[in-house]
């Protein structure tokens, strides 16, 4: 069932009073449900949730109109400069990985750009294509729908999206970000741990099943495979990472 509210805040508050009998699981978002809890209390914190697999993630990218005069992120980057805060730039949400993104960067490459944030990928795109806003802090995915009408200038991954092998990654540019908004599973904290193992394997079947990843990757999307023997080093990193970077940013005290 679909429970709204609160970026997922409820539906993730409520998981631990459902049965951990192994039919009901949860889908979890990073950062939310690291950036959410950190921010005030909204009924759970990140180590409540059982998350035990990450099976994809929307990697960030800087995205601009096809007809834009910015050829490449260097074109970016030397009007950010030259113009402070005049370059405008639609994100979704705010304390959201296109807005950790987005101040991330501006940190590591000496900018001040200005975010816009909007609810959801959906309605930054609209901005974005409207001209209301010069660039968007975005994903891959965005590419993926949006084919022609807009071209990204980088993308935070370890190497080049398959879907995009023109588009340069951050890294290859000298700015050391990978990341964006990751996708996972939960199950309530009273599942057992031959439950928990039971559901980590089952999805990894479905992750790596060559139809599947195709049609991830055909819709801009990268490939994650941690289950739940893995998940406990993963999610102190990303928790180590987003709070620093939160922190950092004045999002959380």
């Amino acid at each position: 069932s679909y429970q709204p509210g609160g970026g997922g805040a409820v539906g993730w508050a409520s998981l631990n009073g459902l049965n951990g009998d192994g039919q009901t699981i949860m889908g979890v978002n990073l950062p939310h449900i690291i950036i959410k809890p950190a921010q005030k209390n909204v009924g759970f914190k990140t180590d409540d949730l059982n998350t035990f697999y990450m099976f994809h993630y929307t990697p960030d990218a800087i995205v601009v109109t096809a007809d834009s005069p910015y050829q490449t992120l260097a074109d970016l980057v030397a009007d950010a400069k030259a113009n402070p805060g005049q370059v405008t730039m639609s994100g979704s949400g705010k304390a959201s990985a296109n807005h950790l993104a987005q101040i991330k960067f501006d940190k590591l490459a000496g900018t001040l750009t200005t975010y816009v944030p909007f609810k959801g990928t959906g309605a930054a795109v609209t901005a974005l294509l409207g001209k209301q806003t010069v660039a968007e802090w975005g994903y891959t995915t965005v590419g993926a729908k949006q084919g022609d009408a807009v071209r990204m200038l980088a993308v935070a991954m370890e190497n080049r999206h398959p879907l995009f092998p023109d588009v340069p990654t951050f890294k290859e540019l000298g700015y050391d970000m990978t990341g964006g908004a990751y996708r996972g599973i939960a199950l309530p904290n009273s599942a057992s741990a031959e439950t928990t193992k039971m559901w980590s394997d089952m999805i990894a079947e479905i992750n790596t099943d060559p139809a599947f990843q195709k049609k991830m990757l055909d819709g801009g999307f990268a490939m994650l495979d941690v289950d739940s023997a893995g998940m406990k080093d993963f999610m102190a990193a990303r928790v180590e990472e987003y709070l620093k970077d939160a922190r950092e940013a004045g999002l959380i005290k």
